[in-house]
This record gives C-alpha cells, structure tokens and sequence, in this order.
C-alpha cells in the first residue's frame, strides 16, 4: 500500500511541475524573443569595446614598464651592431605608432556608430581622398624603411679586406662547428670535402699539398681579438646551416658546395660584457633560477646545477637536424695579446697530421 502511495505522490509532483512549465511559457510567449540586436545590445557592446581598448592599452603599459628595457637592443657587442639596432628601433617605434592608432580607430568607431533605432548608416561606393590618404602614407613609410635598410645592409656587407684583418673558417657540419685560421700567412689554404680523411686527422677536408694550407689552425674554440676587422669565410660539409652570432649582429648561411662570407669587427671583449648593467641583472636572474631548481635536484639526491656564466656563442639558426638545438661554439673576444697567446699554443695543419 506505501508503495502505492509513493508512486501517486511522485506523479503528483511530475504533473504539478509540468503545468509549471506550461504556465511559464505562456507568460514568456507575451514577450518579443528575436535574435535582432536592440538598441540595448548595441549600446552593451559599444562600451564594451571602449573597455576592452582600456585594456589593450592598460595591459600594453604594464608591460612596457615591467619589461621593456629591451635588452637584446643594449648589447651590441660589434662596431656596426649599433645599426642593425638604429633600423630595428625605428621600425618598432612605427609598428607601435600605428598599432596605436590603427586600434583606437577601430575601438572608438565601434563605439560611436553602434546602431540605434531610427539611424541609417551611410553608404558611398569611393572615396578617392581617403584611398589616397591611407595608399601613400604607408608606401612612403615603407620605401624609407627599405632604401635605410638596403643602405644599412651595403654598409655592413661591402667591407673591404685589409693587411691587419683576420681571415677565419667557420666550418658547419650535423651538429657542431669547427674554425679554422689562415696562420701567420694569413691565407686559408685550399680545401673541399672530397679530401677529408678521419684517419689521418684531416677532418675538413684541407689540401695538404697547398703550402697556404700547412700552417692553417684548426680549433672548436673561436677566440677573436677586440677591436680587430675578422673577415669569416664560411661552408657546410652537408646541409644547409646558419652561423648566427647574437652579441655581434651577424648571420649568414652555410651552404654546401660553396663559401659564403661576413666581416666584423668586434668591440667588446668577453670580460667587459660580462660587467655591463645589463649583463649582470641577466646573470643573476638565471642563476636563481638554477639555484631554486637544484634545490629540487638536491632532495631528489641528483646533482645540482652548475652556475651560468655568460659567454659569446655561435649558433645554428638554421633547423638542420635533430640535434640542431645542441649546435653552437664558444665565442671568446679577448685583447690582441691575450689572443696571440692562444694563437701560440695551438698546433697548425702539417703538424697536426697523423703519420700513417
């Protein structure tokens, strides 16, 4: 019998609410539902995209406040980087400007020509002023930035090789580089991928019957004396590669089957660098962030991390393998003396060899 009566009740309730539901459709059947924005809607997402200009521009300054020292633009460590910086500059402060103006516009007409009842936008097929106005402003703006840069670039690119300058190798093969260094002729001897030989020590391929090629020095290590033009002559032994240096402006690609080249000169040593504002605000983050991480290492019982400590490198910007991230050498910019010091204890091609 109870379960009689729990069965009417819960009908009961089911019925009680559908006739509920029924009533309150009806009284939502007395009111206008249309999908068509009103003049409420409009005006909602009028200030809504004042508020979210706010933003854009709220959260912009935050940024540039917190962040925007802009330190890959401070650190120019060649004679000519200081341009590669000025053209960068420049075109950012442009972009800037006009993405400033460019979402004002946009946010700002959203809002004052929302819609609203009785009003009619009006409709002009051209406006020849107006495609004039935003045609050559930006073709006036954009030829200036080329014919700097191309300027920019002719400058940098058309060096001129002198008695005093340095010639140097940067040989790129899967995944690491080698440098090799004209001696005290200061000529590069002749070389091609053909005549390398792993067995004798010959690994980039170097003519050993070229006389330029006997006192020519191979190291894993680029050392470069500050303040001194070093003309780099540059191959691949198989894919295509990319000798990127940061700190000095200067990228150009490895090619195989031909030599490229670049020239700089560099205009701080490693040590100075190393004591710039910039330099030791950059250091000291890195390694507190390393001393938070060994500290997990510690518990965990595996070895902590070793302090960073900031040198010049050679990179790889181009994707080349899948160990292309582990492609790069150390840069070490030094006084003439201090480089002439290392130059004395490397060994040269011909005493390099081995006798077989």
């Amino acid at each position: 019998m109870s379960a009689v009566l729990t069965i009417l009740v819960l009908v009961s309730i089911t019925v009680a609410i559908w006739q509920m539901v029924k009533i309150f459709d009806l009284a939502s059947a007395k009111k206008e539902n249309t999908e068509v924005a009103d003049d409420k809607d409009n005006r909602i997402n009028g200030y809504l995209m004042m508020g979210f200009l706010i933003f854009i521009y709220g959260f912009t300054i935050y940024n540039m406040v917190k962040w925007g020292h802009f330190p890959l633009l401070s650190n120019s460590a060649s004679e000519h980087g200081s341009q590669i910086d000025n053209l960068l500059i420049i075109s950012l402060v442009i972009i800037f400007i006009v993405q400033t103006v460019t979402q004002f516009l946009l946010h700002y007409f959203s809002f004052k020509y929302r819609g609203e009842k009785g009003k009619k936008a009006m409709f002009y097929a051209d406006n020849d002023k107006l495609e004039f106005i935003w045609t050559i402003i930006p073709v006036i703006v954009l030829a200036g930035l080329i014919i700097y840069g191309l300027f920019t670039w002719s400058d940098i690119m058309n060096f001129e090789e002198d008695e005093d300058s340095l010639v140097v190798e940067l040989y790129a093969q899967q995944f690491n580089w080698k440098a090799r260094y004209a001696g005290e002729d200061n000529v590069l001897g002749k070389a091609n991928i053909r005549l390398i030989n792993i067995d004798n020590a010959n690994i980039l391929g170097l003519d050993e019957a070229d006389p330029y090629a006997q006192d020519d020095v191979i190291t894993t290590e680029l050392h470069l004396p500050v303040g001194r033009q070093v003309i780099f002559k540059m191959r691949s032994q198989d894919v295509l590669h990319s000798a990127y240096m940061p700190h000095f402006r200067a990228q150009m690609n490895c090619v195989p089957g031909m030599v490229t080249q670049f020239s700089f000169t560099p205009g701080m040593t490693t040590a100075e660098m190393r004591q710039t504002p910039e330099m030791i605000d950059k250091v000291a983050r890195i390694n507190k962030i390393r001393a938070d991480k060994s500290e997990e290492l510690i518990k965990k019982g595996e070895e902590p991390l070793d302090r960073y400590e900031f040198d010049y490198l050679l990179l790889c910007n181009k994707i080349c393998g899948k160990s292309h991230y582990n492609m790069q050498m150390k840069i070490v910019v030094e006084s003439e003396e201090e480089y002439n010091a290392w130059m004395s204890e490397q060994k040269v091609f011909k005493n390099s060899l081995v006798q077989n």
